[in-house]
């Protein structure tokens, strides 16, 4: 009976086929999952010895299946080799060097396999950081925010307080002094318009004057005409 199973998680039959075809036969039994999530279960359900995750699948991508694993210091435990035929795919969420996992690129062959498996073995007995739990690393996370912002708090106040550092007060203050003078412009504008109207009214009663004038006599004329 054999002693090591393989999971197979990819959406592909011919892939898990050959990879069934590939092994030596005998020393391995070969589990097949075509999605994500069924892959999960049984990652979750089975004692394995080896995982073989295609990055793109559907229902539970390979990258959410990933980070399921290594959320559980048991599970990421596991030899893991990573499938996928870009590998830029897989660069994007996870940086090199891969120190924990293998990657094997599609299409492979029986060799590529064989050392993709020893490789992904070998790296998995590699000693690890000890995982942190949520709430410490969210403690962790707000005690390095929260130092900086008081430190940066403590650095600014000299800078305000201390007059041998003059450079915004001094640049503040001549630009305050320069817009000063638009008052009286703005002010200067305004009289100049009034003086102008006023100008305008006095010459508009002068005509008015001259037209009622003019009315006057032209009424004394008529008359004259009718007596």
């Amino acid at each position: 009976m054999a002693s090591n199973k393989i999971l197979v998680i990819d959406d592909t039959t011919v892939v898990r086929v050959k990879v069934r075809e590939m092994l030596p036969p005998g020393n391995f039994e070969v589990l097949e999952a075509k999605d994500g999530l069924e892959g999960l279960n049984f990652i979750l359900q089975e004692k394995l010895s080896l995982i073989m995750l295609d990055f793109l699948l559907p229902k539970m991508s390979g990258w959410e299946v990933f980070q399921q694993v290594q959320a559980n210091p048991e599970l990421r435990k596991i030899p893991l080799v990573i499938m996928s035929g870009r590998k830029e795919e897989v660069t994007e969420k996870i940086t090199e060097p891969f120190e924990y996992f293998e990657f094997l690129g599609k299409p492979f062959d029986q060799k590529q396999l064989i050392s993709a498996i020893k490789l992904a073995m070998s790296k998995a007995k590699l000693p690890r950081p000890e995982l942190v739990a949520v709430g410490a690393a969210t403690a962790v996370k707000n005690s390095t925010f929260t130092t900086p912002s008081v430190a940066n708090a403590t650095a600014v106040a000299p800078s305000v307080a201390n007059p041998a550092m003059p450079t915004a007060a001094n640049n503040a203050t001549p630009s305050v002094a320069n817009a000063a003078p638009a008052t009286p412009s703005v002010a200067g504008a305004s009289n100049a318009e009034i003086k102008a109207l006023n100008e305008k009214m006095v010459t508009m009663q002068a005509e008015i004057d001259g037209l009622k004038k003019q009315l006057t006599q032209v009424v004394a004329f008529i008359k004259q005409k009718i007596k």
